[in-house]
């Protein structure tokens, strides 16, 4: 009997997908659940587990793009014994020495002019990845390709001048270079002026005193961290008051379907985390059932999971609201766009000393710009405000995020 693999659905923005690499060969045996190939997303590169035990048989090659629901394999779970995997062989092309590199990472190679044994591999038994080579190509510090080996000294002053260089390559103050953009960020750029074009999207501004938060911080970390394995950061204490300012405002945590209102009875609270591939949005299901600690310790392992690009697949998809923060890389002000179809997304930003009124007198405080992005389609002007405000009482006098008042 044969188990046919289907590529699952992968959140609501989501409609195809592109087959990196096989981590399995064809006809090696596998085990359930274990990771068979790599999926590039708009979101994050996501490992597709094999649903039964069985002989694999790959029924789609590398690099190809693929829609939702499409077969890119089947398992045979009959047979007792796999062949070997004909990917243990080396290429006739490629000289034992080398590397085996999958069709996508060849192409950068070569695109590139790079030699892959230059670049440190992070694949499965030293494998080099895709993203192994965009992130050598992104180090300043790369060292240049070597010139080939059949490249002639420097003709002497008495022979004829070398040709001109190709018309793209940079010549004199001309130190532009032209790169083929990678279908991951034309699929990113084409969501992100969707969600400009799709949507009436407009942005509020307010700002918060954080002396209460980090005054809670610095007497409780410590005590925290031994307590629940997790260092007791911002992004909870944000998380938390998310979640209780939807509740009284749910139009920002609901979406437009047509001409349908989709309201949610549940948080699925997306936080937007940077890695080496750009930024991806893992998301905490039922955010509305966690205290700050159990806030805290899923965000932690989320991050760590988006960086070693560990995601699981419902991890990635069904997110009602989103929180992302331009304060770790220094910005002060931003206007963050929304993450379709959500109607809202909150953007922190650095926390900078600043001379504030309190009292009558002038004191000096930790302050912290934030924003909100909302569909004004959906979300009125007095909602969005609204919400807001709700957000910096609750940050600021962190009591209530306890006593939810």
């Amino acid at each position: 009997m044969s188990v046919q693999v289907e590529i699952p659905s992968m959140g609501e923005s989501v409609s195809e997908v592109i087959l990196l690499e096989w981590l399995k060969g064809d006809g090696e045996r596998v085990e359930r659940d274990e990771p068979i190939c790599v999926l590039e997303t708009d979101k994050a590169n996501v490992e597709l587990p094999a649903p039964a035990s069985g002989a694999l048989k790959h029924r789609q090659p590398p690099d190809t793009t693929l829609a939702i629901g499409a077969v890119v394999a089947e398992i045979d779970e009959t047979a007792e014994s796999a062949a070997p995997a004909p990917t243990s062989k080396p290429e006739p092309t490629t000289p034992k020495s080398e590397p085996v590199l999958s069709p996508a990472v060849r192409r950068l190679v070569a695109e590139h002019a790079l030699d892959p044994a230059a670049i440190e591999g992070t694949g499965k038994d030293g494998r080099l990845t895709k993203k192994d080579v965009l992130a050598h190509l992104e180090t300043p510090t790369a060292p240049e390709p070597p010139p080939p080996a059949s490249e002639s000294p420097p003709a002497p002053e008495s022979a004829p001048p070398a040709p001109a260089p190709p018309a793209s390559a940079p010549t004199g103050s001309n130190l532009s270079r032209r790169e083929p953009m990678s279908r991951l960020r034309q699929r990113i750029a084409e969501h992100l002026v969707a969600a400009q074009h799709n949507a009436a999207m407009l942005t509020t501004f307010n700002e918060i005193d954080m002396s209460g938060v980090m005054q809670l911080r610095a007497k409780y970390k410590e005590r925290f961290t031994q307590v629940h394995g997790a260092s007791l950061g911002l992004m909870s204490f944000f998380s938390r008051a998310a979640v209780l300012a939807l509740g009284e405002f749910p139009a920002i945590n609901a979406q437009i379907d047509g001409t349908h209102i989709v309201y949610h009875d549940f948080v699925n609270l997306g936080i937007a985390v940077s890695t080496q591939r750009g930024l991806v949005v893992p998301v905490l299901h039922r955010a509305e059932q966690m205290s700050i600690a159990q806030l805290e310790s899923h965000i932690k392992r989320l991050a760590l999971c988006a960086r070693d690009n560990k995601l699981a697949m419902d991890e990635l998809s069904g997110g009602t609201f989103t929180i992302t923060n331009g304060g770790v890389f220094g910005s002060l002000l931003s206007t963050p766009i929304l993450n379709a179809p959500q109607s809202g997304i909150l953007g922190m930003h650095a926390i900078q000393e600043r001379p504030v009124a309190i009292g009558g007198q002038v004191v000096i405080r930790p302050m912290m710009y934030v924003a909100l992005s909302y569909d004004h389609r959906l979300v009125d002007g007095q909602q969005s405000v609204s919400f807001l405000v709700r957000i910096k009482e609750l940050v600021e006098d962190p009591a209530r995020l306890l006593l939810e008042v």
